[in-house]
């Protein structure tokens, strides 16, 4: 059930794999729990419902698979250079490297308010925060604002995140308003760098964000699914591993 609301939707393939037991488990389950209604069975997986995501919070996602989060984090800080512009997604990695960035003579444009929180006292960083609407579970700022602020911005990279990374390399995500503010990040920076903890490979996600030639760089953790990472590299990213 956690895994389902935490992604949005998931594969009885995915979930057997995540969890380590047979598909006919799985599917069981979800029978299981599409009758008490907690989410709904749909063929080849399930969805959460409407508003599973607000019964999660955030500071809960924050703590699930911290240690490969915050080691991600810090691999990636070391990517910024003084004087830097970089854009942060939402999510809680970039909320870890949010942590790392504080102190440092860096420009920081950011949707996530869970990032403002973090920086907003700062006085050494300089802080731009893109306007829109807010969605309370998620810590970020949505819309067409956000998408026409985003469009007057130049940054130097980007620390993008990603529901899932599937096996072709290709970037998905689980929620339809962030995969526009995604995309327009990635068209607004020079460099586009993933931060993905290696449970996201191959992750969930019916969304496509963007496709493994796209990104630049991918920072995740050893254990990571090697072939994808080898097919992202074939495509010309470059894989940091923690």
């Amino acid at each position: 059930m956690r895994r389902v609301r935490s992604s949005g939707a998931s594969s009885v393939r995915d979930l057997a794999s995540q969890l380590g037991v047979s598909p006919s488990t799985i599917r069981r389950d979800l029978e299981v729990l599409d009758r008490d209604g907690t989410l709904r069975r749909v063929r080849g997986g399930a969805l959460a419902g409407v508003d599973a995501d607000a019964d999660r919070p955030f500071a809960e996602v924050a703590a699930t698979d911290e240690q490969d989060k915050e080691a991600v984090a810090a691999r990636a800080a070391e990517l910024v250079g003084d004087g830097d512009v970089v854009l942060l997604d939402i999510g809680t990695t970039t909320m870890c490297l949010a942590r790392r960035l504080r102190g440092r003579r860096v420009t920081v444009v950011t949707s996530s308010l869970a990032v403002l929180d973090v920086l907003r006292s700062d006085p050494e960083v300089e802080l731009l925060l893109l306007g829109g609407m807010i969605r309370r579970p998620y810590h970020s700022l949505v819309g067409v604002l956000t998408e026409a602020a985003l469009s007057q911005v130049v940054a130097d990279r980007v620390f993008l995140g990603a529901s899932g990374v599937r096996p072709d390399g290709q970037l998905v995500d689980t929620t339809l308003a962030e995969v526009p503010l995604k995309r327009a990040m990635i068209a607004a920076a020079g460099q586009v760098v993933l931060l993905v903890d290696r449970h996201k490979f191959p992750g969930t996600g019916a969304l496509r964000v963007c496709g493994p030639e796209d990104v630049d760089m991918i920072v995740t953790n050893t254990g990571a699914d090697e072939s994808t990472l080898r097919a992202c590299a074939a495509a010309g990213a470059e894989v940091l591993l923690t």
